[in-house]
């Protein structure tokens, strides 16, 4: 089994062919940072025009490095959303294009499905798992019980982890994107020295919050600011003392859903983080310890699988092809899309 996946729900454009052995033939990524980065992050018009003008090359060339060609596909995956709506339909218009043309099936992929099961492409990985899914626009934590099977026990009521390094980098000055512009600044820095607040940390619950931890960064940053120019110092400090807020917080609210998932799924043993956060390096040590602490592997996809990437939407489109989950060519793209749409009365709000 072969399919094609395509992603374009923000800002990377991006092909990939895997099989069901999960061996991935080709996976390719374009970048938009350099487009983006004169405005300090995603521009969503911008964005769109440029996943229209590479689309096409990108898929020709993920063909080309894993010597197929279009006739040696089985199905074809298209992130359907969540996502910038712009981008997302001119993925699923050259999804649907490429089904209909060489009659093959079409599969709208959920953007945070391909991020919760892209560990079980890198890892022979049984379900139940408990997942941390962190990123620039969504930071959830769920039981995966299996494929289409979720169950949200927490999301952020503000703003999502990502989305506060981006905000944080840019006001620190280390530019676009954040998160590994405040790691590399963080290595130098002494965590201790700002006593940044831990948002809903000791509180019962699963949720999250940064938007009260960035208000945070940003007076101490007016305040440092109103007597001298930020120094390398102040900055490594600043740097060092959010990117500690933001994992201990996270690790806080996963030891809550911790207790949650074995209460609900006694039998499971691994925990999960995946999405673009995931590639800090910070918090993976973090989560490795509190794992261990209570009797779980931790589990982390491969960097490149944590940022966006073809490769996990070909596999969640692997996933559900063998459960006969695909469909017809009158899916619709949508920007907001919950892996558990029965969550929204369970507290916290969905950011996707």
């Amino acid at each position: 089994m072969l399919i094609l996946g395509l992603e374009t729900s923000c800002d990377e454009t991006a092909a990939a062919i895997v099989d069901a052995e999960r061996r991935i033939r080709a996976d390719v990524v374009l970048s938009q940072t350099t487009l983006h980065l004169p405005y300090g992050g995603v521009v969503p018009e911008i964005a769109a025009r440029a996943h229209l003008e590479h689309l096409d090359q990108l898929i020709t060339q993920a063909l080309g490095e894993a010597k197929l060609g279009f006739g040696d596909l089985d199905a074809v995956a298209a992130t359907g959303g969540p996502g910038l709506i712009g981008g997302v339909i001119v993925g699923v218009t050259m999804g649907k294009a490429i089904a209909l043309a060489r009659g093959i099936p079409f599969l709208g992929i959920n953007h945070l499905e391909g991020h919760a099961l892209s560990a079980r492409l890198s890892h022979d990985l049984p379900f139940p798992y408990l997942l941390l899914l962190v990123s620039g626009g969504h930071c959830q934590l769920l039981i995966v019980e299996g494929v289409a099977r979720y169950v949200r026990l927490g999301t952020t009521i503000d703003d999502a982890a990502g989305e506060a390094f981006d905000k944080t980098a840019k006001l620190l000055g280390l530019g676009y994107p954040g998160g590994p512009a405040i790691e590399r600044a963080a290595k130098s820095g002494d965590a201790s020295r700002f006593p940044l607040p831990r948002p809903l940390t000791g509180r019962p619950g699963c949720d999250f919050s940064f938007a009260g931890l960035k208000t945070a960064v940003r007076q101490t940053v007016e305040n440092l600011s109103s007597r001298a120019e930020l120094s390398l110092r102040d900055i490594a400090d600043l740097a060092a003392s959010f990117q500690a807020a933001v994992a201990e917080s996270l690790v806080d609210r996963t030891a809550n859903a911790i207790a949650m998932f074995r209460d609900r799924q006694p039998g499971g043993r691994h925990l999960v983080v995946a999405g673009g956060v995931a590639a800090n390096t910070l918090l993976r040590q973090k989560l490795e310890s509190l794992a261990a602490a209570q009797g779980l592997t931790l589990i982390a996809p491969p960097l490149r699988l944590c940022t966006d990437n073809a490769a996990m939407i070909a596999w969640a489109g692997i996933e559900r092809f063998r459960l006969n989950l695909t469909d017809g060519l009158d899916f619709s793209p949508r920007p907001r899309w919950p892996l558990d749409p029965a969550a929204a009365g369970r507290g916290g709000r969905a950011k996707a």
